[in-house]
């Protein structure tokens, strides 16, 4: 990362203590137990703020430039910091359909894990990444970052129309929706044949807690509505139609929420019964 008084100071301590003091001492991070989704609104900024789309358009423009090498969040870093397991799995679904991967990233902002990854998946056969978002961030998707490989799209079923995914990614998403097992649903019910979960933050159990996340200053002024969800209710949506390949730790690890402490997860489940050849195709 550019150097920062504050990535000097988390190099020389360990990141419990890191986190502790993130949490008391610059109140960034998870806090409360909101009761409804308005509540937690009225409680925080919001997301939809022309600032965040501005830097993280700003941010990846020099990804795409070759200025520097990767960027999450809008936070720009000297190397890129891959998710090995995401990669991994990634690479996998790959190998599991003849050298070819289609994938639909749900939230996935201007391309950031596109950025992140595309060099190692760019020799496959077929290769097909297509970002679904709001609004705003198509129009700017498409106006600055389409290519060969990544295309954006306003909704999933335009985005099943033009391209047909049949592996979906949900990374860093399902805790800033509204209803995150509504969209769950859905996606199972359209029977990709891989699901990606990866940057999920998630409590022991079965009970979510709607929490208000406060982001650093140094990225952006903003605060927002997050879940943290009960990780035994989120793998249940997934029982009925497809089995658990892979779950992981991301990149965030632990996450102090005051009272207990939340895990940042990711999982891979593959659709149950899906067919392959000897060459690998589906």
């Amino acid at each position: 990362m550019r150097s920062t008084a504050r990535q000097l100071l988390s190099d020389l301590i360990p990141p419990l203590f890191g986190k502790i003091y993130d949490r008391l001492i610059r109140r960034v991070g998870y806090f409360g137990d909101y009761s409804g989704y308005d509540e937690a609104c009225q409680a925080s900024t919001g997301y939809d703020s022309d600032l965040i789309l501005q830097r993280v358009q700003d941010a990846l423009l020099k990804v795409k430039s070759g200025e520097v090498v990767y960027e999450r969040d809008s936070v720009l870093f000297d190397e890129v910091q891959y998710s090995w397991p995401l990669l991994a799995g990634l690479l996998w679904i790959a190998s599991c359909n003849g050298d070819r991967l289609n994938l639909l990233d749900f939230g996935g902002s201007l391309g950031s894990s596109y950025f992140q990854n595309h060099t190692l998946l760019r020799h496959l056969k077929e290769f097909s990444w297509s970002v679904v978002e709001q609004e705003r961030y198509v129009r700017c998707g498409k106006d600055f970052f389409d290519d060969q490989f990544l295309k954006f799209y306003y909704t999933i079923d335009e985005c099943l129309e033009a391209r047909h995914p049949d592996s979906i990614l949900l990374s860093s998403v399902l805790p800033y929706l509204e209803h995150p097992y509504e969209l769950l649903s859905r996606i199972t019910e359209q029977k990709f044949s891989y699901i990606i979960i990866d940057r999920t933050p998630l409590l022991d159990g079965g009970k979510d807690r709607l929490t208000v996340q406060k982001v650093p200053a140094e990225i952006y002024e903003a605060s927002y509505p997050a879940w943290i969800l009960g990780r035994e209710k989120l793998l249940a949506i997934f029982d009925r139609d497809y089995e658990l390949v892979m779950q992981f730790d991301a990149l965030a690890g632990s996450i102090l929420l005051g009272d207990t402490v939340a895990h940042d997860k990711g999982f891979i489940f593959r659709l149950k019964g899906l067919k392959q050849d000897e060459k690998g195709n589906q």
